[in-house]
């Protein structure tokens, strides 16, 4: 037969074995928080590494795309979508894309003479990514977040 003190003390070294339990996994979690976070964030980068060509792309196009004698940007990013200036429809995008770091279609613009050059986003974010980036986005070195990381066009 167990006495009652015996019990006690069974069911206090329970309690604390529970808890340690408990605190580990706790800790386990956060780890493995941290690390999809991380994971999370570079394919975000990645995304917003494509998402920025595609832009500077059509941008380019677009302004290739002139029919008079002078080139010029966009005015909206809308005019990506559907060139106003060809009766055809001709279309430099599928769809303003959502940036990945915030989720939004909201970017923002690089303007000169009043008309959309290039995007950025408007994540405050610092990247993880500081080196090791396409010759067209070598400026991205370094950069303290995401909104130095301007996707421009421009012409050669």
């Amino acid at each position: 037969m167990v006495s009652l003190a015996e019990r006690h003390r069974q069911v206090g070294f329970t309690y604390l074995a529970a808890l340690f339990l408990i605190l580990i996994m706790g800790v386990m979690l956060g780890a493995v928080g941290k690390i999809w976070s991380t994971a999370q964030q570079r394919e975000n980068e990645r995304e917003l590494l494509f998402v920025g060509a595609q832009f500077r792309e059509a941008i380019g196009k677009y302004y290739q795309g002139a029919t008079g004698a002078e080139k010029a940007f966009p005015e909206r990013l809308d005019d990506l979508l559907q060139d106003p200036r060809h009766v055809a429809v001709r279309r430099h995008l599928r769809k303003i894309y959502r940036d990945p770091m915030t989720g939004t279609t909201q970017w923002g613009l690089v303007v000169q003479n009043g008309r959309i050059a290039g995007v950025y986003s408007l994540s405050q974010l610092e990247p993880l990514k500081t080196g090791n980036f396409d010759k067209e986005d070598q400026a991205f070195e370094n950069a303290k977040d995401f909104s130095d990381w301007k996707f421009v066009y421009t012409p050669k």
